[in-house]
């Protein structure tokens, strides 16, 4: 499965930014060693529902332990048998631009 998530911390730092805590959560998903990526909008991470979902309520404490409550936005793409998908998705969509 594949699931994008986005944490948004309701409290800042002295000047307003979360950049610190929506880090800690990143790095809890790099380190995780599941296929991950993060864009501007959301960090995705690959894997098993439990390892995945595992990942996901660890970078959600981290950002909760310095703010008093977090939103989380979720999508996933459940899809069992199928792995490699974060990049196989992206290239099949590429390889029918590239066919027009």
């Amino acid at each position: 499965m594949i699931v994008a998530f986005s944490l948004t911390p309701s409290a800042g730092d002295d000047t307003g930014g979360v950049h610190d805590a929506v880090a800690e959560a990143v790095r809890i998903v790099r380190e995780s060693g599941l296929p991950n990526e993060t864009n501007a909008m959301f960090t995705n991470v690959e894997g098993e529902w439990d390892e995945v979902m595992a990942v996901v309520k660890r970078a959600v404490d981290a950002v909760a332990a310095v703010s008093p409550r977090v939103g989380l936005v979720l999508k996933a793409d459940i899809r069992p048998g199928y792995t490699g998908e974060l990049t196989a998705k992206v290239r099949r969509l590429e390889d029918a631009l590239d066919e027009q």
